[in-house]
């Protein structure tokens, strides 16, 4: 039956709506609930978020315990950041194959607030300042234009949930039907923009690190890439984001099959664009 994706900055009230969530739906229907979430797979979230091998492992688990919990009769709610737009497009391969209607749920806060119910939380339970930072810079909000965004509910802090439009749009809504992509196809094309979207914005992040302390005439190392960014001149991350965005545009038109390209191949980009 239905999934229910979570979305939303690190600390920003993801778990206690998804319980929300779960309390009305045990109380208005027969159906069991599930909550797959993070707390479930016992990692230590710094740890976890410091190392993209590690972070990628977690999400492939988390992606992993939603397809065996799908089934004809349960609602299962996904408890986690889902901030990567390119994962989000992959649980709804997975939904339109096991042919189960979706939505998201997004709560909507300012990173200064999040910043704020994170160190208001038990030292043990808090993001580190930097991870934290980090999780905020390379979030991808949901945007209900994107068939895997949609139906998109947003919640502010101070919102009661639309328990009822949920509702409806995960019972009375019907399931997206298979298509030849999710079908015969879905790990290819998932794996692809998966990974351009992550190592893409991996090079960005080694960016923004190295600017901390680099100057015009630098070179900087990037990871997966033999290639260096050649720094002629400073640069910001609002335009590194746009030359991202256009490379990512470009790269999905043309596909490469070896993924262990992509690396070299933004840098090259990078280096063009930005003399």
């Amino acid at each position: 039956m239905p999934l229910i994706v979570m979305c939303g900055y690190p600390c920003s009230g993801k778990t206690r709506r998804a319980e929300e969530l779960k309390v009305y739906f045990e109380q208005n229907t027969e159906r069991k609930v599930h909550i797959v979430g993070d707390g479930a797979l016992g990692f230590e979230k710094n740890t976890v978020y410091a190392d993209s091998q590690k972070e990628k492992n977690v999400r492939a688990a988390l992606k992993a315990e939603v397809e065996r919990k799908v089934n004809k009769d349960d609602i299962v709610i996904l408890d986690s950041l889902n901030y990567i737009k390119g994962y989000r497009y992959e649980l709804f391969c997975l939904i339109k194959h096991a042919q189960t209607p979706h939505c998201l749920v997004y709560c909507l806060t300012s990173d200064e607030q999040s910043s704020s119910w994170n160190t208001s939380r038990d030292a043990a339970e808090q993001y580190t300042q930097d991870i934290f930072d980090a999780l905020v810079l390379r979030y991808e909000a949901p945007d209900s234009r994107n068939r895997w965004d949609s139906p998109l509910f947003t919640i502010l802090k101070d919102d009661t949930l639309s328990f009822e439009a949920i509702s409806d749009v995960l019972f009375k809504r019907k399931a997206p039907p298979p298509n030849q992509s999710t079908q015969s196809q879905p790990l290819s094309s998932t794996n692809f923009l998966y990974e351009l979207d992550k190592i893409t914005q991996d090079v960005l992040m080694a960016i923004f690190n190295a600017l901390k302390t680099s100057v015009p005439g630098d070179l900087i190392s990037v990871p997966g890439a033999t290639e260096k960014i050649e720094l002629t001149r400073s640069i910001n991350m609002a335009e590194l984001r746009k030359l991202r965005r256009q490379f990512i545009s470009y790269t999905k038109m043309h596909p490469t099959e070896n993924t262990g390209q992509i690396s070299n191949m933004f840098v090259q980009y990078l280096n063009k664009s930005l003399h």
